[in-house]
């Protein structure tokens, strides 16, 4: 799972395995660690939501995805979700949530289990 955080804007992008992951199980986390504490981004499913919502607690921002969305999404072409989540203090939150796609330029990261880039031509 990657995660990008710029300004008042949150995007999560998931592998395959990790959206089937999402599907089966309910949620998805990982951690970055920091001389003894413990960063976490997590994505999980959640009933009665209708669109994606976000909390930060105990170190860790979990992005939620309506149940039913996270029950479907490994079966359908959709790419992501979004939503602009207004702050208690009338801010607001832009969130992203996205499948990952194989870079079309070349990259270093193991990219074996990211979905097929709809934007790849095939030469013949």
């Amino acid at each position: 799972m990657k995660i990008r955080i710029q300004g008042n804007s949150i995007r999560y992008r998931l592998t395959r395995s990790e959206v089937t992951a999402l599907q089966v199980k309910g949620s998805f986390e990982e951690h970055t660690a920091f001389n003894g504490k413990n960063f976490g981004y997590r994505v999980m499913a959640k009933e009665g939501i209708n669109a994606l919502e976000a909390d930060f607690q105990e170190d860790t921002i979990t992005l939620f995805l309506p149940k039913l969305e996270s029950e479907k999404w490994p079966d359908i072409d959709r790419v992501g979700y979004s939503n602009d989540m207004i702050l208690d203090n009338g801010q607001t939150l832009r969130l992203l949530l996205e499948k990952d796609f194989v870079c079309l330029d070349e990259r270093v990261e193991d990219q074996s289990d990211n979905y097929p880039n709809p934007e790849a031509t095939t030469e013949k």
